[in-house]
């Protein structure tokens, strides 16, 4: 089989995945927000928040529902993100310069955008500072739900485009929560942390190729990451970047690694992820409840951010001879993907909790602003999408 059949089927499984996770997300999140807001509120709350045990990190408690799912299995999710950007800086979309040029551009500005609007429009709160990076980030599962929705009318090359910017973006993303999310590193957990990918980079450069050593090595890095201070979630894209990866799918250990571990994720982390932190009481909100700076900042730098930072690259990109729109597409299908880039549901809610950790109504009111701006973003980029004509040949 040829690099590049290899290179459409790995695409083809991957959207397909993602494109029945992301309807799989919204009907989680809906799910989540009926609980929320209707008599069985008080068992939702509950159940999140049941202690399991056991303390592994003394510095956030007893492991409960909702920290396994932040924080153990969304490791998993930043692991399956960690394989797919690796593969793409090998042996795909990010693989040269050429492929990467227009991807990148436009993922950096469709993060720059949003964060610059939301300080700006938050500019009178400071308190709020911390939330500057909630809209910066892309929901590749819910976006591409949304573009398959759309049906093929939708060229291949724009798909891929989207996808490709997606997993810029959560590279963007997982260096943001590193930088500025983590807190009080603690040194002695660091090192061994250290030491335990040094361990498996030995495995890789050794030629060992069976999963089950990588594994136990991910497990224990995620236990001292979690102890560290680092948000345990990095421990999972640290992983990814030791996993050995050759051409040939049927044997290379990232392969198989993702394609074991893509409709787990799919399927059952990112919709439990989204039915544990997309339900938000309505109760007492009101039309008032959107002017509030939060919720406006959120849903306006995720609407509106997104759209010109992304549209905004791509037209600058081809008017100074940097890039070229990919193939096949049309303006208005170009402007479609910019604002479906505007849903940022799962990382900007996750982003979220970590900028504003205790705060109740804070966090539900993050929640609200990224609800509206992805919904916002969902629905208009569907209806351009649905009738824009792509490009003539």
């Amino acid at each position: 089989m040829s690099g590049d059949r290899v290179r459409s089927s790995v695409l083809r499984e991957f959207l397909a995945s993602e494109a029945a996770g992301g309807i799989v997300l919204i009907l989680a999140a809906a799910l989540a927000m009926i609980a929320a807001n209707s008599t069985f509120a008080g068992g939702y709350a509950h159940l999140l928040h049941v202690d399991t045990g056991p303390v592994i990190a003394p510095a956030i408690g007893p492991m409960t529902v909702h920290l396994w799912i932040n924080d153990g299995l969304m490791a998993v999710f930043f692991l399956l993100v960690g394989l797919e950007i690796k593969r793409e800086l090998v042996d795909g979309e990010l693989a040269s310069p050429a492929r990467r040029r227009l991807p990148v551009l436009a993922a950096l500005a469709g993060m720059a955008a949003p964060a610059l609007l939301y300080l700006i429009l938050t500019s009178g709160a400071p308190a709020l500072r911390a939330g500057w990076a909630i809209p910066a980030a892309t929901d590749i599962a819910f976006a591409i739900g949304v573009l398959a929705l759309a049906g093929p009318r939708v060229p291949a090359s724009l798909k891929l485009f989207l996808t490709t910017v997606a997993i810029v973006d959560d590279m963007g993303a997982v260096a943001i929560i590193a930088l500025f999310y983590s807190h009080g590193i603690a040194p002695y957990a660091l090192g061994g942390a250290a030491i335990v990918l040094a361990a498996m980079a030995v495995l890789n450069r050794a030629g060992v190729r069976k999963l089950w050593p990588y594994v136990v090595g991910f497990i224990l890095l995620w236990v001292l990451v979690l102890q560290s201070g680092i948000h345990a979630t990095i421990a999972g894209v640290a992983a990814a970047f030791v996993i050995p990866v050759e051409q040939d799918e049927q044997v290379s250990p990232l392969h198989r690694m993702e394609h074991a571990l893509a409709p787990w994720v799919a399927f059952a982390i990112v919709p439990l992820f989204g039915f544990a932190n997309a339900g938000v009481s309505l109760v007492g909100f009101g039309w008032a409840t959107l002017t509030q700076p939060p919720v406006l900042g959120i849903a306006l730098a995720l609407f509106l951010g997104k759209q010109i930072g992304i549209f905004g690259s791509i037209w600058g990109a081809k008017r100074l001879g940097i890039a070229q729109p990919p193939h096949g597409a049309s303006g208005a299908q170009l402007y479609g993907v910019a604002l479906l880039a505007g849903i940022g549901f799962t990382m900007s809610l996750f982003i979220g909790g970590l900028a504003f950790p205790g705060n109740a109504l804070l966090a539900d009111e993050v929640k609200i602003g990224v609800l509206a701006g992805s919904l916002l973003s969902a629905l208009t980029g569907f209806a351009m999408l649905r009738f824009a004509k792509g490009s003539k040949p």
